[in-house]
């Protein structure tokens, strides 16, 4: 009796260490990545203004096949809106809120398990050998301890599929000149 007594507080003070250290977690996140494509940002920005172009370099869409994607709004424009369902890869909302033509895009991306949208950007700069495109997604999961872990794993979880996307899009970019 005594060391399953041990055994629970053990466990108990093993989960309250937990909540603790996710309390002490930030609760924002950063995941950002950049790659340079050998082609003028106004080949490479309508890959990225036009929601539906994403399906030729985004990593979600190949995994998921079967992904069910409904668009509104005009196509490349602030407002364009995508929302999609996939057994694998969730669900989810992204709306683009706003445009500077072959420079900048900037996005709101909602998931229906998430407390908050993040929003993520685009930035297109020339530099010498092409365009470095510069994509991140920032945001905040609020106050639960447990999604605080989350944000502490953000860059591990999005990163390298940002970089598969960006490199898809660079074959994409570089193919069309």
């Amino acid at each position: 009796m005594a060391s399953l007594k041990k055994a629970l507080v053990l466990v108990a003070a093993i989960l309250l260490g937990l909540v603790v250290i996710g309390f002490l977690l930030p609760s924002d996140y950063k995941v950002q990545r950049s790659i340079v494509i050998s082609a003028p940002s106004a080949k490479i920005f309508p890959h990225l203004a036009d929601l539906k172009k994403w399906q030729d370099w985004g990593v979600w869409f190949k995994r998921d096949p079967n992904m069910s994607i409904e668009y509104s709004g005009d196509d490349g424009q602030i407002g364009m809106t995508s929302r999609w369902t996939s057994a694998t890869q969730g669900n989810g909302e992204m709306t683009i809120i706003a445009l500077e033509d072959n420079r900048r895009l900037i996005y709101s991306l909602s998931f229906p398990e998430m407390p908050n949208p993040s929003t993520g950007e685009f930035l297109l700069k020339q530099v010498e050998g092409g365009t470095e495109v510069q994509w991140m997604d920032y945001g905040d999961v609020g106050m639960n301890p447990i999604n605080h872990y989350f944000a502490f794993l953000m860059d591990y979880m999005l990163g390298p599929d940002f970089e598969m996307g960006l490199d898809n899009l660079k074959m994409i970019s570089e193919a069309s000149l």
